[in-house]
């Protein structure tokens, strides 16, 4: 058999086919734009077929291989999606675990709202933690220890100037002086817990009045939204117009808008409330109902002012003024000081605490009296609100059972809601009134509970 080439260069052509199949030089040639040599376009056409085969097999093996990176890439991302969806999971679990920060702010307040809390640990916790007891308390330590250096001051010039037996009875004045003005702090730390207790108490009554105010205003809603349903069902079947929808619907709207006001009270209360307690102000509590419906008192108006005059801590800590000022004066006289500057001022300290102590008893009688009557007229509206709300009760039932009978509109039906929601919070409110009217009188009274 005859070839058309020499076997030399037979053999040259042969060794160029394999060395393109092996590595892909047609592709290189026609991604990089360079022409074939001249001798491999005169090459054989059997050639051409099998460098096509190679590469037809070539970019069928990198279509397989491709494929092959697909599957991986696309195992890889199903991966990284499982680990993220893990993560995901795991990030929520640490936003509701109790120890989160941004994300825990609904758990921790659902667990905050489960703890109780009562009228007496309230004040309990406020005697703890409140800011203007604790100031007071600071203040009364800082006062004796003032008390103390001015003592020893004064004895030390005492000592230098006279060493006879005048300057020892100086010195015993001087102690009883001490011994007062520490008993008038500790007075005036009295006085500042009193008011903070009464604080605490007003506090607690409001929160727990916006509590069940709050619940008073989910009623009145669900109220309104199934009269919105009769009223459709109605108007589905025929008997109603258009317009008992729209008027039902107006209903909805109000005790919505009544109901998010509540919340908004509920929440302003409740930071009140965490505030003069001295904890966190976001705290949430589940209070313990503290009604003090009690019997009128057995005193009259009289015998509770000069009750208050003897039990309350402003009188005590008044008539101790008055004490220190003719001590300051006693001194003086000993020393034959009277007639100096110093003299008459003492004594016109001993006038200003009579004084004062006579202004601190028409305040206390005065604000007795007012706490008594207001006591009073409290009792007799809680009754008065009570038999109102019943009336309202009994209004809405029949305005509905006329309804149902075609005898009365829906205007009419959530105009008696609306009265009956209005006398109910009336009556809640004469509740918490006549709470806060005992907790009042109390406090007149000198009361310490």
């Amino acid at each position: 058999m005859k070839f058309p080439y020499s076997s030399k260069k037979w053999l040259t052509l042969s060794i160029a086919a394999v060395m393109a199949t092996s590595i892909g030089v047609g592709a290189v040639a026609s991604e990089s734009g360079t022409a074939a040599p001249a001798s491999q376009t005169q090459g054989s056409q059997q050639n051409d077929k099998a460098t096509t085969a190679a590469t037809a097999d070539n970019s069928k093996a990198d279509a397989n291989k491709t494929d092959a990176t697909k599957a991986d890439t696309a195992a890889t991302e199903d991966k990284a999606a499982a680990n993220g969806t893990a993560d995901a999971k795991a990030a929520d679990a640490k936003n509701t675990s109790p120890s989160g920060t941004t994300g825990t702010t609904n758990a921790s307040d659902s667990t905050s709202a489960a703890e109780q809390m009562t009228l007496a640990k309230a004040i309990e916790q406020a005697m703890q933690t409140n800011s203007k007891i604790q100031t007071a308390r600071l203040e009364a330590k800082t006062a004796d220890i003032n008390q103390s250096l001015a003592y020893d001051s004064a004895a030390d010039m005492r000592g230098l100037l006279d060493r006879s037996l005048e300057a020892s009875k100086q010195k015993y004045i001087g102690t009883k002086q001490a011994d007062l003005t520490k008993k008038l702090n500790q007075l005036a730390v009295k006085v500042t817990e009193n008011q903070v207790k009464l604080g605490v108490q007003q506090a607690y009554y409001n929160l727990l009045h916006a509590q069940a105010d709050l619940e008073l205003k989910k009623q009145s809603l669900n109220r309104a939204q199934t009269q919105l349903k009769v009223a459709k069902a109605a108007f589905d079947v025929g008997t109603k117009a258009k317009t008992d929808i729209l008027q039902a619907e107006m209903g909805v709207a109000g005790a919505q808008a009544a109901l998010a006001a509540a919340e908004n009270t509920l929440e302003i209360n409740g930071m009140k409330f965490n505030e003069i307690i001295g904890v966190d102000v976001n705290k949430k509590w589940k209070l313990t109902p503290e009604n003090k419906q009690i019997a009128a008192p057995a005193m009259n108006l009289q015998q509770a002012q000069e009750q208050a005059l003897k039990q309350r801590h402003e009188i005590v800590q008044k008539e101790g003024e008055l004490e220190l000022a003719n001590t300051t004066v006693n001194v003086l006289e000993d020393w034959s000081m009277q007639a100096t500057y110093n003299g008459r001022i003492a004594k016109n300290n001993v006038e200003k605490a009579k004084l004062a102590i006579e202004e601190q008893n028409r305040q206390i009688k005065t604000e007795v009296a007012e706490a008594y009557l207001n006591l009073n007229a409290a009792r007799v509206a809680i009754d008065f609100r009570k038999k109102a709300m019943e009336a309202a009760a009994e209004s809405y039932r029949l305005t509905n059972l006329r309804f149902e009978n075609g005898l009365a509109t829906t205007l009419e039906v959530i105009q008696a809601e609306e009265e009956l929601a209005e006398k109910e919070n009336q009556h809640l409110e004469a509740i918490r009134n006549y709470n806060l009217a005992v907790v009042n009188f109390e406090n007149a009274l000198g009361v310490n509970k």
